[in-house]
């Protein structure tokens, strides 16, 4: 500390000076014509205070404030009050774990005082070198600059014995693009930012990536850099190429890169043939059999396709690479090569093989007893009394389409009037039928075991997005439907509402093909759209791009939102 002051003294003797001869030149020809010399006055003192002189952090209560550190204002006054000195003070908050301040952090304040969540408090003290369990010293000073190039000036230095939690680094969980948690994530065996694992995506699907000291990755939001990563706030989601199905990731936080092998088929041979089936939901490979062996031995071979920072998302660029399986059945390894696996099956009978995915610590092979395929999902879900007052009854003629398997998402527009209200089926048999359970008609639950009709909203044209994970549903009133991304313009054009309720046209011309497509919007909202392809909407799809296969002119695009097509004409 004495050091410290001492130097203070010295450094603020040599800003002084400096800063006075620096004024001197750059305000010379100003003061020759009156005489009069502007001065610069010194930085007064700083008294810098933390709110605690002790904090044990958990992980329970990292997203709480821990700890607090406040100052007083550091003020310079100018001869002239004319002129402007507001560009000259630079002010930085050092954390160290050296009470000299060296080997420290800085960042750039621009008021007087900082709060630390347990997370980014135990984030810093990580990064420093501190043991977890370990009340460990931690100095906490303020920086100053009197313009660039000139010496620092630090304020008193607070010391706080924080106790950090362990962090593990092994894991990167795999957020959705909302940001929120999934069941899966990538494992990194040495802790060192490069995480691996498989993960069963849909097309397109989008994701971040939150390691344990809960720094976010995403895309660095450029053109043609899909697999470049940042952790800046402002990064995009991170997405998959346009096939659903198996992908071996790896995602780098030290290159700052990540890839993705897509597998879309997994071989056996030997003791047992055939091509393995992909379950996406449950991340695993399944095979049904019949044996009479006590024991097989077979091999995992297969054909990817590697995407990564050279091949982006184009289909074409990607690289063909052979995949297999080795080491043993309980711990399987994954590469360019297979070997030989062997396994134990009981009596003979129908059994089915199963290539377990879904833990990226330890991918496993096992036989078990049956024969079993992987559930289908349903691509639509029907809507029955939800027009009993236009068609007189109570029919499948109006159901809602998949389109996100993840949290299985069913969404569509519905053309509403109800007498009675209505429920979601599964399947097109008045057994699947699902209840009402609590809510409102724009919103609520619904289960299998209630018989209760939903309340159905006012007559007209409706929004229905639902979730059979959650087991609920949100309606939006459509209103208006725009487009936007045509030509990549990205304002939004309001389109022609028709006679026919869910039909809307817009007149354009056709100049050049839209780098991205465009979209169909519902209220000018951002988070209410539609995209698709050959003819076909999908809610919240990708860019509809059918514009880049026709030949520049005039046409009229039409789209109907109750049948989920479109059309240029």
């Amino acid at each position: 500390m004495k050091i410290i002051k001492a130097l203070n003294i010295i450094r603020m003797k040599n800003i002084f000076h400096k800063l006075f001869l620096l004024c001197s030149l750059l305000v010379w020809a100003g003061c020759e014509k009156d005489g009069k010399m502007i001065t610069v006055s010194d930085l007064e003192d700083t008294n810098l205070v933390a709110s605690l002189k002790n904090v044990v952090l958990t992980k329970e209560k990292s997203n709480a404030i821990a700890l607090s550190i406040a100052w007083t204002p550091q003020t310079i006054t100018i001869s002239n009050p004319n002129m402007g000195i507001s560009n000259l003070l630079s002010t930085y908050l050092v954390v160290s774990l050296s009470e000299d301040l060296s080997d420290g952090v800085e960042s750039l304040e621009e008021s007087h005082s900082r709060a630390y969540t347990g997370a980014e408090l135990n984030t810093i003290a990580k990064n420093l070198g501190a043991e977890p369990d370990e009340a460990t010293p931690v100095y906490f000073a303020l920086k100053s600059y009197l313009g660039a190039n000139m010496e620092p000036v630090y304020s008193n230095v607070e010391t706080v014995k924080v106790t950090a939690y362990h962090i593990d680094m092994t894991r990167g969980f795999i957020l959705d693009k909302d940001g929120v948690f999934t069941d899966n994530f990538l494992y990194s065996e040495a802790a060192d930012g490069n995480y691996k694992g498989f993960v069963g995506a849909v097309a397109w699907y989008n994701f971040f990536l939150k390691e344990g000291d809960d720094t976010v990755w995403g895309n660095v939001g450029e053109d043609g850099n899909e697999f470049r990563i940042t952790n800046d706030a402002s990064s995009w989601n991170m997405w998959y190429p346009g096939f659903g199905g198996c992908y071996y990731t790896e995602l780098n936080t030290t290159t700052k890169l990540w890839s993705a092998l897509y597998i879309p088929q997994l071989t056996v041979s030997g003791g047992i043939s055939g091509e393995m089936t992909y379950d996406r939901a449950n991340n695993r490979w399944m095979l049904p059999f019949s044996s009479n062996a006590s024991e097989i031995s077979i091999r995992l071979t297969g054909e990817g396709k590697q995407y990564n920072f050279d091949s982006g998302t184009t289909d074409d660029a990607a690289v063909t690479t052979p995949v297999g399986f080795g080491g043993t059945a309980s711990n399987l390894l994954f590469g360019t090569q297979a070997s030989d696996l062997t396994l134990s099956v009981p009596a003979g009978g129908e059994y089915t093989l199963m290539v377990d995915l879904s833990n990226p610590l330890q991918f496993v092979c096992t036989v078990s007893s049956g024969s079993e395929e992987p559930e289908e999902i349903s691509k639509n879900l029907w809507l029955s009394g939800i027009d009993d007052g236009i068609s007189g009854g109570w029919t499948f003629d109006n159901y809602l389409v998949l389109y996100d398997e993840e949290k299985l998402g069913y969404a569509g527009a519905v053309n509403v009037n109800s007498l009675w209200g209505y429920k979601f089926y599964t399947e097109q048999d008045w057994s699947s039928a699902l209840g009402f359970v609590d809510g409102t008609a724009e919103s609520g639950t619904f289960s299998a075991e209630s018989g209760e009709n939903i309340p159905a909203p006012e007559e007209g044209l409706w929004l229905f997005d639902v979730s059979m994970k959650a087991m609920s549903y949100n309606l939006v009133a459509i209103e208006t439907v725009s487009y936007a991304g045509f030509h990549d313009d990205w304002t939004m054009i309001e389109m022609t509402e028709t006679s026919v309720s869910g039909v809307y046209t817009s007149d354009l011309e056709i100049r050049f093909g839209s780098p991205w497509g465009f979209k169909l919007y519902v209220n000018g909202s951002w988070d209410h759209f539609f995209g698709g392809n050959e003819g076909n909407l999908y809610y919240q799809g990708q860019g509809i791009t059918d514009d880049a296969s026709v030949a520049p002119g005039n046409y009229t695009r039409v789209v109907d939102l109750t049948k989920g097509t479109y059309t240029l004409q």
